[in-house]
């Protein structure tokens, strides 16, 4: 299973009710991060997230709303005796906002390992999944990010009886490891539909994220301006409006569309969703603390 929580939805500044940018993704206790802007760590206190058991930091790019929760983070986490490296991606540019943010947050214990603009070469192995970044259209070098969480297939103790393993040994099989000579493939059937979420902010619509959108369990997606009257805008800033939104998730064909990163001027989420329910009925208003857990399709 795979738990999705939107610890931050707002774009700009915080509010009251509403922590900036970020969205927690949490497989079997570990979890990783996309984003941290200012309130991450109260929202993840508060939201039951263990940000101590973060393994990866994945930023969509480096304006001060998506950034700026994290040298109190790595603080936070080497005071609770973090030695463990955390993987870190981001776009151009990812290496020297870690030197800037470091000169602030003094000598960590454990490692940063770096991976900038790496993503987009390729995957990256995190959370027993797999992440891959895809560009996105903003103001400044940005990327969205799908994780996927595979699903082997299904076992098969008739072909292990018959090979002659050990039961003993069907667990490791089954989990998709070799184990004393015998390999998952012997036993295992064709690979089964895993899990997929897809978070893009700050963006506007573009064919990059259609395509990584495609057929994803959920989209998390920039929705910055409600409604069709803020299209000039949107264009100009490098954001989306909620019927864009909406628009390019029924294209795509999700299963499940969030709403996220509300300009600041929007109080009230509700014609943002009315638009956007216009083109993709099941769009649902993101805040902050909405949690999903994803279990696989039904064999």
């Amino acid at each position: 299973m795979l738990t999705a929580t939107l610890l931050g939805c707002g774009g700009t500044r915080p509010l009251p009710d509403r922590a900036l940018a970020s969205l927690a993704l949490t497989v079997a206790g570990r979890s990783l991060l996309i984003d941290c802007g200012e309130g991450t760590q109260t929202a993840a206190r508060r939201w039951g997230v263990s940000l101590y058991k973060v393994d990866a930091i994945l930023l969509t790019h480096y304006h001060g709303d998506h950034i700026f929760g994290l040298p109190g983070l790595w603080q936070t986490i080497a005071a609770l005796g973090r030695t463990e490296p955390v993987l870190m991606a981001g776009p151009p540019g990812l290496t020297a906002l870690v030197q800037a943010f470091l000169a602030v947050a003094g000598p960590l214990p454990f490692a940063l390992h770096l991976a900038e603009d790496a993503p987009l070469a390729g995957p990256l192995p995190v959370l027993g999944g797999e992440v891959t970044a895809f560009p996105l259209e903003h103001r400044a070098p940005c990327c969205g990010y799908a994780f996927t969480l595979p699903r082997a297939g299904r076992f098969d103790p008739d072909r292990a009886r018959a090979l002659g393993i050990p039961v003993r040994l069907w667990r490791e099989l089954q989990a998709g490891h070799e184990a004393e000579g015998f390999s998952p493939d012997q036993v295992l059937g064709p690979a089964r539909r895993g899990l997929r979420v897809v978070y893009a902010t700050d963006t506007g619509p573009c064919a990059a994220l259609s395509e990584a959108a495609r057929e994803a369990d959920l989209l998390c997606m920039d929705s910055t301006y409600p409604t069709a009257d803020f299209t000039d805008k949107a264009r100009l800033y490098g954001h989306s409006t909620c019927h864009e939104v909406g628009r390019l998730a029924a294209e795509a064909g999700v299963r499940r569309l969030w709403l996220t990163h509300y300009s600041a001027a929007v109080t009230d989420t509700g014609p943002g969703l009315a638009a956007a329910r216009q083109f993709f009925a099941g769009a649902e208003a993101g805040f902050d603390g909405k949690t999903l857990t994803l279990p696989f399709d039904p064999d």
